[in-house]
């Protein structure tokens, strides 16, 4: 008896590949997320560098799903995470990380790193972080593995229909401009001329990330940085917000409103959208009662008046109920502040998001 013929036994494998295949046309027709910036967006890029900027230590991360760190400045979630369950979509993977490969390319990448600025010298006592222009090139790396996954045409497709979100500006104050009492910066320039300064600068990297295809741009602002704990126990009086740290933002963030808007002008098109975080952090802030907080003032997790010096360590102060805390650590939020924030960027007013919230980006462009 003749034996059966092998073509029949390729039928499996041909069955796998096509799923296979097919698997990445329905990865490649969901939503990318990209994030750029710094260690309040950063998802944990920095285990990855011999850098002092790090949150890979208990307690951090002691309400995220697993209970461990992961590098995120947060006790859980941070802005990203939160902004990704709001479009049903799994966390972006810190590019370092492994474990961005294969399908998971496709769900998009999170670039940002702890200690950056707008500038290369901010940041500098950190040692070896991924500076912002850097973070572009690893955009570009990005889109040529793509590409060798789903061809050019679909990641151009990928990426032009991705949402971007990008957080820069802080750190140019606090670990650059008002690092130690007389800063190089500061004797450069004056504060209005710093400002005037790093928002040109900020004005290219937002035009690189055009050029390199984004179309749709959450630009944060800075939150009131004179009013973290950090400030508070370093600069502020009797527990007041920094006078000089809040004239920062002042001036900051009107400005980078305009550049924003001019840029979508000469675009001709909404691709970059305001995020109004002073507003949205100053909500809480000046009345952590009206949201559930007890206090904004005292970080949850620190050491020193207000739990403001240093970050977060095993040997820290440490609430026990982390929802009823605005800031988690000296600079940064909690989990539950940040649910807040993205709530306003999902549904917020033109005052919080202009010229459109997130809710309406995300209804427009599924009707495209």
């Amino acid at each position: 008896m003749e034996n059966p013929s092998p073509t029949f036994s390729l039928f499996p494998i041909l069955g796998f590949i096509l799923f296979f295949l097919a698997s990445f046309v329905c990865q490649a027709q969901a939503r990318a997320f990209f994030v750029f910036g710094d260690s309040l967006v950063d998802n944990g890029n920095n285990n990855y560098l011999l850098t002092t900027a790090r949150a890979d230590n208990y307690p951090y991360g002691i309400d995220y799903p697993t209970r461990r760190p992961t590098g995120r400045f947060s006790n859980g979630l941070n802005i990203p995470d939160l902004i990704s369950e709001a479009m049903g979509s799994p966390s972006t993977l810190p590019y370092l990380s492994p474990q961005l490969r294969g399908e998971n390319l496709l769900v998009g990448a999170n670039f940002a790193s702890a200690g950056i600025g707008i500038l290369n010298d901010t940041g500098i006592q950190f040692l070896n972080i991924i500076r912002i222009r850097q973070q572009l090139e690893y955009f570009r790396q990005y889109q040529a593995r793509v590409s060798a996954l789903i061809g050019e045409e679909e990641t151009v497709r990928l990426v032009n229909e991705a949402l971007v979100l990008i957080t820069l500006g802080g750190n140019d104050f606090v670990n650059n401009y008002y690092l130690v009492p007389v800063s190089a910066r500061s004797r450069q320039f004056t504060l209005p001329d710093y400002v005037v300064y790093i928002i040109s600068e900020y004005r290219k990297v937002l035009a690189s990330l055009y050029e390199f295809g984004a179309r749709r741009v959450l630009v944060t602002g800075t939150g009131p940085l004179g009013c973290v704990p950090a400030e508070l126990a370093m600069r502020g009086r009797n527990g007041e917000c920094s006078a000089e740290l809040q004239r920062a933002a002042a001036l900051f963030n009107p400005q980078l409103a305009q550049i924003i808007n001019s840029l979508n002008e000469e675009i001709g098109s909404h691709v970059f959208i305001a995020v109004n975080t002073q507003m949205m952090h100053m909500d809480f802030v000046s009345n952590p009662q009206a949201y559930g907080f007890i206090t904004s003032k005292v970080a949850c997790c620190g050491q020193g008046p207000f739990n403001g010096i240093g970050l977060c360590t095993p040997a820290s102060n440490l609430c026990r109920n982390r929802n009823v805390y605005a800031f988690w650590d000296p600079f940064h939020p909690s989990e539950r502040a940040n649910r807040i924030i993205v709530q306003q960027i999902l549904t917020g007013t033109q005052e919080y998001m202009h010229p459109m919230n997130l809710s309406t980006i995300l209804a427009m462009d599924s009707r495209t």
